[in-house]
């Protein structure tokens, strides 16, 4: 085997499946396992073509068999980028995955871990770091910069030269005027309008989206 082109999934849940389904059809890699912390009565049973392999404490005999690509498949942005970093000090390569059917501008960065859905739009000149999640059908457009461990959720849509901090979530369907800067580990929620800065750490909802109350700043 060609340990070079397999990877591991971490995490088993339904955006698991979606980030194995973007592996498999984008061909750079295969799936050689999963990696399942929450549910152990899971570990060695079949997941989306492959076997979950058991948890956290599988990845050293993972490494040791020569696999070290591995990409985070979970939604908490905090928890993904704390296990990235230990998964990158043990030695794994953090990989990416980009749908072939998203619309990514040529000059955009993307760094790794990141994962880009089906029906998302990049537009020139956005920044995109490291562990985000550009879901499905969501927009950045020009200019855009996305920190690290962010998630835009399914059909967000953020206007140009929009910055989102690191860890931050933009719910479902949220609109970003342009401009607008979204503080480190804010939370704004589905469906709002987002037309001034959200200040770190704010949960913040509505049309107009407002500061409903602060949060701890991830």
């Amino acid at each position: 085997m060609d340990t070079e082109k397999y990877l591991i999934v971490w995490g088993a849940g339904g955006h698991a499946e979606v980030v194995a389904d973007i592996v498999q059809l984008d061909g750079k890699y295969r799936v050689a396992g999963f990696v399942d912390d929450v549910n152990p009565q899971r570990w060695g049973t079949s997941f989306c073509g492959a076997t979950i392999l058991g948890g956290e404490a599988a990845l050293r005999d993972i490494r040791n068999r020569g696999i070290r690509h591995l990409i985070l498949a979970f939604g908490d942005n905090a928890s993904r980028l704390e296990r990235a970093e230990w998964a990158t000090s043990k030695g794994f390569a953090i990989a990416t995955a980009c749908h072939p059917r998203a619309t990514i501008a040529k000059d955009v960065c993307i760094g790794p871990g990141t994962v880009v859905m089906a029906g998302a739009v990049i537009n020139p000149s956005a920044s995109i770091g490291q562990n985000v999640i550009i879901n499905t059908s969501a927009s950045v457009d020009h200019g855009c910069i996305i920190a690290d461990g962010v998630h835009l959720c399914p059909g967000a849509r953020l206007a140009g030269d929009v910055q989102v901090d690191r860890a931050a979530w933009v719910g479902i369907g949220v609109t970003v005027k342009e401009g607008i800067r979204i503080g480190a580990g804010a939370t704004i929620g589905a469906g709002s309008v987002v037309l001034r800065d959200i200040p770190p750490g704010a949960l913040a909802f509505g049309v107009p989206a407002r500061v409903i109350r602060e949060k701890y700043s991830q």
